[in-house]
């Protein structure tokens, strides 16, 4: 591999230190346009055939082709650009810095790490002179923490275009994901009977029935889920994350709604999902009465199940294998990820990336290491693939 120490850290840093947040998670929040005319400018300066697409002003995809000598399919490698939010450490998180083989700072493996890579990848494949029969399109999407708007335009526009895709997340090279979980957003809203705090034969109490529901879904998840993981994609997720009712402390409350996230696996619906919780309303119904509630779903993903992707793990793991030394496993993910989109598109995906840790908190960190060795790995499965023969002399 030719990709430098060196040269890694620089296209990592100049990444990190342009804040790409995005405004769907914190209201304000930079967006990914600065990263976005960095990362074409970079690209540009290798040749290939570079563009921006507008999602939300001032919000686009970065498209580069490199086109091949002869024709072919379209390799895509795709990455995220946008980051969450760094609160927790402000006066860090912008300012990367080198410990040992690992850079800290915000985004560096979720996912500038990926993009990194895929960058380094093209780079390489340029200077190697390598003769292509076919197209490798690098497509840095926004919104990936967000709502995945960014991924949503780029199927929309252009899966037509592209026959294989390699979609760069973490966890390490060491590892090939070849599906992973769904999840959905959901509300549960309990209604009560607003009354007087000294009226009680007039009020609902709407807290008092949300616990009641709380408790049930708390016993599913360690009765069902927790000791039922899934063989590849382990244990599906399920936790609450937010919580609001109430008016003051003089009043029953007349509405309570719970935020959760909660996962679904290959062959599951988030409408099985939506079952069990109505199941347990049924419950709680018996026992109190006056029970009243609702299931509102703010957001469904289905899991990413990596159909018609044999090729591209078999050219992945024998990538990883002569460069790491070691074939990585193919296994599954207890996390959702753009991947999903673009199989649902027709494409045949897999989900790769470096390693890193700390996700979403503070002193995010990316292996300097794994970022050179994914990169090599790209180039050599691009070539597997895509590679032109070499003719014969006559």
């Amino acid at each position: 591999m030719t990709v430098s120490r060196d040269e890694a850290i620089e296209l990592l840093d100049a990444m990190c230190r342009i804040d790409s947040v995005t405004p769907w998670l914190i209201p304000g929040g930079a967006g990914e346009g600065e990263v976005a005319r960095y990362m074409r400018d970079w690209l540009a300066d290798l040749g290939l055939e570079v563009t921006l697409e507008d999602v939300e002003p001032g919000r686009p995809n970065v498209l580069a082709w490199l086109r091949g000598s002869k024709a072919g399919p379209t390799l895509c490698l795709t990455a995220h650009s946008d980051t969450v939010g760094y609160a927790g450490w402000p006066d860090r998180a912008l300012n990367p810095v080198i410990e040992g083989d690992r850079m800290i700072g915000l985004g560096v493996a979720d996912d500038k790490g990926g993009c990194a890579a895929a960058m380094l990848a093209a780079r390489e494949l340029v200077r190697s002179g390598e003769q292509l029969a076919g197209n490798v399109l690098v497509a840095l999407a926004i919104d990936e923490e967000g709502v995945s708007i960014g991924m949503e335009h780029l199927v929309a526009n252009h899966a037509d275009e592209i026959d294989l895709a390699i979609n760069l997340e973490p966890d390490g090279s060491h590892t090939i994901f070849g599906e992973h979980q769904g999840f959905g957003w959901i509300d549960i809203v309990v209604r009560g009977v607003p009354a007087h705090g000294s009226a009680p034969d007039k009020g609902v109490d709407a807290i008092v029935h949300m616990a009641e529901v709380i408790t049930r879904l708390h016993r599913l998840d360690e009765t069902t889920w927790k000791p039922n993981p899934d063989p590849k994609n382990g244990r599906t997720v399920f936790h609450t994350g937010t919580i609001h009712g109430g008016t003051d402390y003089a009043t029953y409350p007349n509405e309570v709604v719970l935020g959760i996230e909660i996962g679904t696996q290959p062959g599951e619906r988030l409408t099985d999902r939506v079952a069990e919780i109505e199941a347990i309303f049924d419950e709680v119904k018996k026992a109190e009465p006056s029970f009243d509630g609702e299931v509102r779903v703010r957001l469904d993903r289905d899991p990413f199940t990596g159909e018609g992707n044999e090729a591209l793990l078999t050219a992945l793991g024998d990538a990883t294998e002569a460069v790491n030394g070691v074939r990585s496993p193919v296994t599954g993910l207890n996390a959702w990820t753009d991947a999903a989109l673009m199989q649902e598109a027709g494409i045949p995906t897999v989900l790769f990336g470096p390693e890193g840790g700390n996700y979403h908190a503070a002193d995010e960190w990316v292996s300097i290491p794994d970022v050179i060795a994914t990169a090599e790995i790209l180039r050599q499965t691009v070539v597997a693939l895509l590679g032109a023969p070499v003719a014969s002399a006559q």
